[in-house]
């Protein structure tokens, strides 16, 4: 009998900038739920698109293409801002164990099906060109569909909320949006169709993509909270249109970060980068904290609450990760002493019902911690346990904490080279980078902490290598 098969789908990041907290919080989340759901025996193919074609600013139909201004900023090609940042966005990933999707498609290498998609729309009236321009009719849309379903919006309040602004005058109503956008003289990032040079609308690569790959109605969708209106609303209405059929069965939407309370975001200044999490380079960090502390600390609130950043619960999240592994260590030397495994069976049994209760990550590891009263209790004689206990334990323990959370145990790592190469070039490739960029304090605080944890790196002209001191 072949395994059950699931379809997931997550909107990738827009390579045009270095990836955020926001993006590590959000991939994670499907991170955990990829890994869960291979782990209970479902094949899982788990797409998560390339953003490459140039967002306009502010996701409006107006204004200038992102990556063409990053490219413009940089002295760089297009297509090779692209690649920066998509390099650094995997560099991203791989620094905090985020496993790889099984399709990771680009917007750039989808455009025929794009364009196919705005050619189903056409035919059923439900969208109309002006200009060489291609805008979906929300309203006509409307009329027999339920626009707005998903984030809770209706059509009549979303129109009192409207303003002029400039680029409207095409549109019929201020709620249509563009699904194919005319190319200016001055835009660099554009291709032909059949209503001249142009790029497509930012809601419409998910839209072809996602379906493309996993068919016109898939299982899951994902994305951060601040997709759900109007990206994700306008890719329902885009496939419904084309194609007939409401895309997705469940979507899943992750939360915001906070910084003491605050929404992070660069205007309040409280808006870190990863790499600034980990060196501790910025005003708000009393020190750097390891990838794995990250990870944890991220998986100890539900990702579809907000979760709030602070130095304290980030070193609390350093000292009940320590804590974990120093549990896991006990355990992997942990002998019989008596008879009994009733309390692992029934923590094995609440660890699942956590994990099958919305991917409820808190509380799942709040079991474990439970666990670890048990490990902790068998290892000081105030508990009895066979050998079948002990073995469950260890399989409980290796599966939710090494499998399906992605920990690692950093101390063991620093003790195998080949692993410790990799994670000291990746802190060679962020320096290299700062130092690029004339961000001389960040690249002498990764050389100077790498040095505290006994890390020694020497410039030549060859370039940056590394001895243990």
């Amino acid at each position: 009998m072949r395994p059950p098969h699931v379809g997931l789908y997550v909107c990738g990041p827009t390579v045009y900038s270095d990836a955020h907290l926001g993006n590590v919080r959000t991939f994670l989340t499907f991170d955990i739920l990829f890994r869960w759901l291979k782990h209970i025996g479902y094949t899982v193919r788990y797409v998560r698109n390339i953003t490459d074609v140039g967002h306009l600013v502010d996701d409006v139909d107006h204004g200038e293409d992102k990556i063409a201004k990053r490219a413009r900023l940089e002295q760089l090609e297009p297509m090779e801002i692209v690649q920066k940042y998509t390099n650094g966005f995997h560099d991203v990933m791989r620094l905090f164990n985020i496993l790889p999707p099984s399709i990771e498609p680009t917007a750039t290498g989808h455009l025929i099906e794009q364009i196919e998609m705005v050619k189903r729309i056409l035919a059923t009236g439900l969208a109309y060109e002006v200009n060489g321009s291609v805008y979906f009719d929300v309203l006509k849309y409307s009329s027999t569909n339920k626009y707005g379903e998903l984030s809770g919006r209706k059509t009549e309040d979303l129109i009192a909320n409207t303003r002029d602004t400039e680029g409207q005058e095409e549109k019929r109503s201020p709620l249509d949006f563009a699904i194919w956008k005319k190319a200016d003289a001055t835009h660099l990032m554009k291709w032909p169709s059949p209503w001249g040079e142009g790029f497509p609308g930012w809601h419409l690569e998910c839209s072809a993509m996602s379906t493309k790959y996993l068919g016109l109605t898939f299982d899951i969708h994902g994305g951060g909270m601040d997709l759900k209106f109007p990206h994700h609303e306008c890719e329902i209405a885009q496939s419904v249109a084309a194609d007939g059929h409401v895309p997705v069965r469940y979507w899943m939407h992750g939360n915001m970060l906070t910084v003491n309370g605050r929404k992070m975001a660069k205007s309040e200044g409280n808006g870190f980068t990863p790499e600034e999490l980990v060196t501790g380079n910025h005003k708000l960090l009393e020190q750097g904290y390891s990838p794995m502390t990250v990870r944890f600390f991220m998986l100890q609130s539900h990702y579809a609450g907000t979760l709030d950043f602070s130095n304290a619960a980030m070193q609390a999240s350093e000292k009940g990760l320590a804590r974990l592994m120093a549990a896991m260590d006990t355990l992997g030397n942990l002998k019989p002493t008596g008879t009994g495994s009733a309390e692992v069976i029934a923590l094995e049994q609440r660890c699942y019902a956590a994990m099958n209760d919305d991917v409820n990550t808190p509380v799942m590891i709040a079991e474990l911690f439970e666990g670890v009263r048990l490990i902790n209790s068998v290892h000081d004689g105030k508990l009895s346990m066979d050998a079948e206990g002990i073995e469950r334990l260890r399989e409980l323990f290796n599966t939710m904490v090494l499998e399906v959370l992605g920990l690692k145990n950093e101390d063991e790592s620093k003790n195998d080279d080949g692993v410790l190469d990799g994670l000291v070039k990746e802190f060679i490739r962020m320096r290299a980078e700062a130092k690029a960029k004339k961000d001389f304090a960040t690249s002498d605080r990764i050389r100077d902490q790498l040095k505290v944890h006994g890390i020694e790196l020497m410039d030549t002209k060859e370039g940056t290598t590394w001895e243990r001191v």
